[in-house]
């Protein structure tokens, strides 16, 4: 008799176990689906924070002509979050990135060849760059109000004068530049040198280059 109590018992506990773990999952919440680090994605979805002056989507750049259908931020989701960083940290001390050129198509990299052959100016598709591997940015710096910190030359001033180791500039000209250049760089960014506008992420050198292409809507 006591020996069929106890597996009375056991079976009880056994049954009411199997019930908790049933409604544990049935109430539980499914978790989200994780994308990779290398998928392309548009940086308005991550921040509204940024101010947009893209200027391949106009006729106002080097080439004089329109190469984008329109003005989108595509990026690498890894290049994302390090730019959201970056731009956090801008933040804090009163200004935003603002960008000229993000994510560059080969397709869109050889439209640019075709008009300007020179590897000093363009970089030839048969290679590719950082901006055809979604891990480059072009960007400049404006304060609260919306003004654009002096940084010595237009974007895209292809001279001396745009490199980092010019110095025939202000004081409050290569604090612009020293300001938005550390700042990358801690959040995981290389300069180019001859550019003061030009960022890399560091481990996206390695990606493939991509012909990845946005809706215009």
């Amino acid at each position: 008799m006591l020996h069929f109590i106890k597996t009375l018992s056991l079976s009880f506990f056994l049954l009411g176990t199997i019930s908790v773990c049933a409604q544990h999952e049935a109430y539980e919440v499914p978790t989200e689906q994780q994308i990779a680090d290398t998928t392309f994605v548009n940086l308005k979805d991550y921040s509204t924070d940024f101010v947009y002056d893209m200027k391949y989507a106009t006729e106002d750049n080097f080439l004089k002509a329109k190469v984008y259908d329109c003005a989108e931020c595509l990026l690498r989701l890894k290049t994302v979050k390090a730019l959201v960083a970056a731009n956090k940290d801008f933040i804090k001390k009163g200004y935003k990135i603002k960008l000229y050129d993000c994510y560059r198509p080969l397709s869109i990299q050889k439209k640019m060849w075709a008009i300007v052959s020179n590897p000093n100016y363009v970089a030839d598709p048969k290679k590719g760059s950082i901006h055809n591997r979604g891990g480059a940015v072009d960007i400049s710096l404006v304060d609260a109000d919306g003004k654009e910190l002096d940084m010595g030359t237009s974007f895209d001033f292809f001279g001396p004068e745009a490199g980092h180791n010019y110095t025939k500039f202000s004081k409050n000209i290569l604090s612009n530049r020293k300001f938005l250049k550390k700042i990358m760089i801690q959040n995981g960014f290389n300069s180019f040198d001859s550019e003061w506008w030009h960022y890399n992420l560091k481990t996206g050198l390695k990606d493939a280059v991509s012909n990845q292409k946005w809706n215009c809507n």
